[in-house]
């Protein structure tokens, strides 16, 4: 699994009908990523796909705001609390979030691992909630997946998961726009996606783990909501504790039943 991304979605471009300013900086504010404070004029017009005379107005107009903090002596920029005010509004006021949030942490601490709720932005994930095991592991796990973190739809079972649930048409928009990206490791993504988008309809979970010395299982199982998008619910942890085994028996059937009852006490 990679768990965090930069930021790996090109820029939406505006719809017929739009407002074009408006909408071209909402895209140069999307250019900032959790691994990334600070970022020139120069990249933020790249990553938004801005003429750079644009974008440099944009940006003065956004830090008059105070939605931006520039950086006259670096020529850089930053997103201010203004920002993560709004994104907090909108996760806290998300009714399903709340719903989950007692679950997550309960599931967390009784089978030490990390639980994390994830919704769809573009053709990445993005982690709405996030909750800890206290027992921490030694070494611990430095996931970052922390709230705002980026994971790719093709890269893990948090993104297959979501594939499985979507409407036909957006799925496959979403897959043909994945094999645009990246045309060369397409094939292999999308056998690992079929696969697991099978194994969702079967279980209502499906799962992958990495090799090696730090190797990590993910499971992860969709989680409707009648208000947005389908979300994902999704568990982490070391494989050497989370295997096949048990992963068949108790985790995976568990984790798909925690999202039922959110579900139902949502009455979705």
């Amino acid at each position: 699994m990679r768990p965090v991304t930069e930021a790996t979605t090109p820029p939406r471009r505006p719809a017929p009908g739009q407002v074009m300013p408006f909408a071209r900086a909402l895209a140069l504010l999307a250019t900032f990523t959790p691994q990334e404070r600070w970022l020139g004029l120069s990249e933020m017009a790249r990553r938004a796909g801005l003429p750079s005379s644009t974008a440099a107005r944009l940006a003065r107009a956004l830090a008059a705001c105070g939605y931006l903090h520039h950086d006259t002596e670096g020529r850089r920029f930053r997103l201010t609390a203004s920002v993560m005010a709004l994104g907090y509004g909108a996760a806290a006021n998300s009714a399903v979030r709340k719903a989950a949030r007692l679950p997550m942490a309960a599931f967390a601490r009784q089978n030490d691992l990390h639980v994390v709720l994830c919704g769809r932005e573009r053709l990445d994930l993005i982690v709405l909630d996030s909750c800890e095991s206290p027992h921490r592991p030694h070494p611990p796990l430095n996931l970052g997946l922390h709230v705002g973190a980026r994971v790719g739809i093709a890269a893990s079972p948090m993104g297959w998961a979501l594939l499985a649930v979507l409407p036909g048409l957006e799925r496959q928009y979403l897959l043909d726009s994945l094999e645009r990206r990246a045309p060369r490791t397409w094939a292999q993504e999308r056998r690992r996606a079929s696969e697991a988008m099978g194994q969702v309809r079967e279980k209502g979970w499906c799962s992958s783990s990495t090799v090696g010395e730090d190797a990590l299982t993910v499971i992860a199982t969709p989680l409707r909501d009648a208000d947005q998008s389908p979300l994902v619910l999704a568990c982490i942890g070391p494989s050497e504790a989370l295997v096949r085994a048990r992963v068949d028996r108790e985790i995976g059937p568990r984790l798909a039943g925690i999202a039922t009852s959110i579900q139902d006490t949502r009455g979705l």
